[in-house]
């Protein structure tokens, strides 16, 4: 047979929509011709397929004229994962492997010029999209239709079979592949390069590091307890070696552990960008880019569009330390991420939707020397500065951070003579606890409420009313800054275990709106 088919996947954004591998031999000049909008390294394919073909000592058809169309043609495809299925192509189209027997499996690898099989990016959004009977590539498939089977390189393969109820092979070489498709009726025993992988189980541990560590900052350890209960962003200002980036390398402990669903997102996304690894298998991600990250690189972009980091970090934690040092448009670009969990990169072929569900801690001085209200040592910064490097956060941007803290230095004494702090553990009791309240009666985080549910939710007695108005008033407060506090205000009532909302959590919520205007 002279024309063959392999099913395949390409990734576009999040979605791993279906590609059908194409291969027709024909007579005449040899020649081997890839097409159906091919990037540079799906077309370097062709050189890869065909030595991994030869060192294998299968027989590669040189005589030949090969053409290899990826369908369909208006899809970009990019990466090496192609090389696996037109290598299965060519190997079907000459009668060297059964056409018929490939039906029901999908492929995807990088193949070495000895034809070792090399991991590639994306494996589990390929095997949720498998997964998924309703999936948009096949609306009307029939939810008891058997799926399909996904073969892919062994270091691959693993955070594919987390997906519950994929079918996963694993191959080290092409002959491994090959050996399960010959021709024929004879059974084929299985190697040990080929076997069918098993899902692991969540961790029943945390591997975060403890907030015990941190000693003090009793203000600031609240403010990351409230954060965690209700989801809100948080800043920190203090001057150097107070303990923000401790602080904030440490709140991913206090968040509830990651459901099943949960632990898949993060990990697609994270695969996407070549950064899954087994070991951080269903552990909230914290990601701390550097001061000098671009716009792009922060949201993501390119072409094809790629996660950024606000996308990598989704259901987790975007550490931003140094905040005013970033550029003034990458710290632009999070406001709408922000508002919405979600990110959409548009370009002139395409466009891709990353999700981005992430907690904001970010960390900032005072100051350009970092001592501006230090009781340890003498800030030499002009007003001018001062006013200077507080400016380059913009007020739009301010004001989407629900919760602003002050971390004050701690002098030697204190820091030698201060008992450890509280455990990470027993905060997360409270927090799931407070989660737990939040849940129950509005299906969701209070960060997340949104029009007439905040007036439902978030009740005030009236003499919070009165408060909330006279602090408003006095600090000159935007509609979104009086929604947020009092969504905080409410965060603080459920960790009280309060059914409505009084005096002393709107108190307690506006000091955290007060603290950044107060170093203005």
């Amino acid at each position: 047979m002279s024309l063959s088919l392999v099913r395949s996947r390409a990734l576009l954004g999040l979605e791993a929509r279906p590609v059908q591998v194409e291969v027709h031999l024909a007579n005449g000049l040899p020649s081997f011709t890839l097409v159906g909008l091919a990037e540079t390294e799906v077309k370097e394919a062709r050189e890869r397929v065909r030595s991994a073909i030869q060192n294998t000592g299968l027989e590669f058809p040189a005589n030949k004229r090969i053409t290899v169309n990826l369908a369909p043609a208006d899809l970009p495809k990019d990466s090496g994962r192609f090389d696996l299925p037109i290598a299965l192509g060519i190997l079907a189209a000459s009668g060297q492997v059964d056409a018929r027997k490939l039906e029901g499996y999908e492929f995807a690898g990088e193949l070495s010029l000895g034809g070792d099989l090399r991991p590639v990016r994306g494996a589990l959004a390929m095997s949720l999209a498998l997964a998924r009977p309703h999936h948009r590539d096949r609306p009307d498939r029939p939810v008891a239709e058997k799926l399909p089977k996904l073969v892919l390189p062994e270091a691959s393969a693993q955070e594919a079979a987390l997906v519950p109820g994929a079918e996963i092979f694993r191959a080290h070489h092409l002959l491994d592949v090959v050996r399960q498709f010959l021709p024929g009726d004879a059974a084929v025993e299985a190697l040990d390069g080929w076997a069918q992988v098993k899902p692991l189980a969540l961790p029943t541990q945390s591997a975060y590091p403890d907030l015990a560590d941190v000693k003090g900052q009793a203000a600031a350890r609240r403010a990351l307890e409230i954060a965690a209960a209700g989801g809100h962003s948080v800043l920190m200002m203090g001057s150097p070696g107070s303990g923000k980036s401790m602080l904030a390398q440490r709140f991913a402990g206090l968040l509830p552990a990651m459901t099943t669903e949960e632990a898949l997102e993060s990990a697609a996304v994270a695969s996407l960008g070549g950064r899954f690894s087994m070991d951080k298998w269903a552990l909230r991600p914290t990601c701390a880019p550097h001061h000098t990250a671009s716009a792009v690189a922060l949201v993501g972009g390119g072409s094809p569009p790629r996660p950024g980091e606000i996308s990598l970090a989704h259901r987790g934690v975007l550490f931003l330390d140094e905040l005013p040092e970033f550029p003034r448009a990458a710290l632009e670009a999070l406001r709408e991420p922000l508002e919405s969990g979600a990110i959409t990169i548009a370009r002139a072929a395409q466009r891709a939707e990353f999700p981005a569900r992430f907690q904001l801690i970010a960390a900032m001085n005072p100051c350009p020397c970092g001592y501006l209200g230090s009781p340890l040592r003498a800030c030499r910064c002009s007003p001018d500065q001062i006013s200077r490097y507080q400016g380059k956060l913009s007020g739009p941007l301010l004001d989407r951070i629900d919760l602003h803290v002050e971390v004050g230095a701690m002098a030697a004494d204190e820091l030698v003579n201060t008992p450890p702090g509280e455990a990470t553990d027993a905060i997360r009791a409270r927090v799931i606890t407070a989660r737990g309240r939040a849940i129950a009666r509005q299906g969701g985080t209070n960060q997340a409420l949104e029009g007439q549910a905040i007036d439902t939710q978030c009740r005030l007695d009236d003499a919070a009313v009165k408060f909330l108005n006279t602090a408003a008033a006095r600090l000159g407060w935007s509609g979104r800054s009086i929604h947020r506090c009092l969504k905080v205000a409410r965060t603080i009532a459920d960790l009280a275990g309060a059914q409505e909302v009084a005096v002393p959590h709107v108190a307690e919520a506006v000091q955290y709106r007060r603290a950044l205007k107060a170093a203005h």
